[in-house]
């Protein structure tokens, strides 16, 4: 079966083609390398294109004879959505709606997309789950949580099968090292840790310490992209009811503070993290943690590696070996 990854050469994409391709699917990774990158497509064909073009779509559903579409192809950060407004509501949105009538136009079935717990805002409760408001606080949760109701809208009028995953924080990589984060300018906690640890950054900025908090820092679910990859591929097969979509949070259900984070990296690389403290950034919630109890009820679906261990170790063993090849940390 043919699946068209878009984003297929980003962080997540790629790593969600590897768990396609060793669960017998042929992935299509379709990416504008805007922010992904062509050596991560180790699995499947590679195309170059961009979300907005329709045409180019419709032409690759049909001479690829596409099955199904999972759908990374989405900009991602918070403090830029509020900057760029019009590229988040062009890509996140008028993309999203490019894929979906080319979906339509070709008889496309089955999609799954990537969401994320940016649209339940500052929630009132925690651990969340998918019953608590959607109340984004950003352009980029807004965009996401447009998409997910313009999916809705799609499924039940045309008869699409949709899954919107809403994931908690990514983090960690592919245990092989055939494919990891890649972020330029990495803006994550984790490898930000790993980069200030290694003496690539100054020091690492952390933003509040009198949350109330444990030790008065932000708490936060990661799960393990290699877990998430697993999820995407049983939320393609899930074969639920056309016309319907399904939203699940995708998180270990674990929280760990950014103080903890630290804690641990210096213990498992055996050296200092230096770090400076700075004001709360606005909008940012003391704690976010999900109740991944929906999924995995839905996909028979567990974290196997989303030990905070596991995360770090993987990470740390992925950046090194970025380190050896300095151009692509510019």
């Amino acid at each position: 079966m043919n699946i068209l990854v878009t984003g297929g050469a980003g962080y997540i994409g790629s790593h969600t083609c590897k768990a396609l391709a060793d669960q017998g699917y042929a992935p299509i990774a379709y990416d504008n390398l805007s922010t992904g990158h062509r050596e991560l497509v180790r699995w499947g064909e590679f195309i170059h294109g961009d979300i907005l073009d329709t045409g180019l779509l419709i032409r690759i559903m049909r001479d690829f004879r596409i099955r199904g579409v999972i759908h990374f192809a989405a900009l991602s950060q918070v403090g830029e959505s509020v900057t760029y407004p019009d590229r988040y509501y062009r890509n996140n949105i008028t993309g999203t709606m490019s894929l979906l009538e080319a979906m339509r136009l070709c008889d496309v079935p089955d999609i799954v997309v990537s969401s994320t717990c940016a649209v339940y805002g500052l929630p009132e409760k925690t651990p969340i789950t998918e019953s608590c408001p959607k109340n984004p606080v950003s352009p980029y949760g807004v965009t996401k949580a447009l998409m997910e109701s313009m999916l809705e809208d799609y499924c039940r009028a045309y008869g699409l099968r949709g899954v919107a995953l809403r994931y908690f924080n990514a983090a960690g990589c592919d245990a092989a090292g055939e494919t990891g984060e890649w972020h330029v300018p990495e803006s994550h906690l984790i490898p930000r840790v790993i980069m200030a640890a290694r003496g690539d950054l100054p020091a690492l900025h952390i933003f509040g310490k009198d949350y109330k908090t444990q030790d008065g820092t932000c708490i936060r679910d990661y799960i393990h992209v290699t877990d998430l990859a697993d999820a995407h591929v049983r939320a393609m097969r899930h074969g639920h009811a056309r016309g319907s979509m399904l939203a699940l949070n995708l998180g270990a259900g674990q929280g760990f503070s950014v103080k903890e984070i630290v804690d641990a990296a210096e213990r498992i690389l055996g050296v200092p993290v230096p770090h400076e403290w700075h004001d709360r950034r606005a909008g940012d919630p003391p704690v976010l943690v999900a109740d991944p109890e929906k999924a995995r009820q839905a996909l028979e679906w567990r974290p196997a590696c989303s030990d905070l261990d596991t995360i770090l170790r993987s990470a740390a063993a992925w950046y090194d070996a970025l380190r050896k090849k300095p151009a692509c940390l510019i």
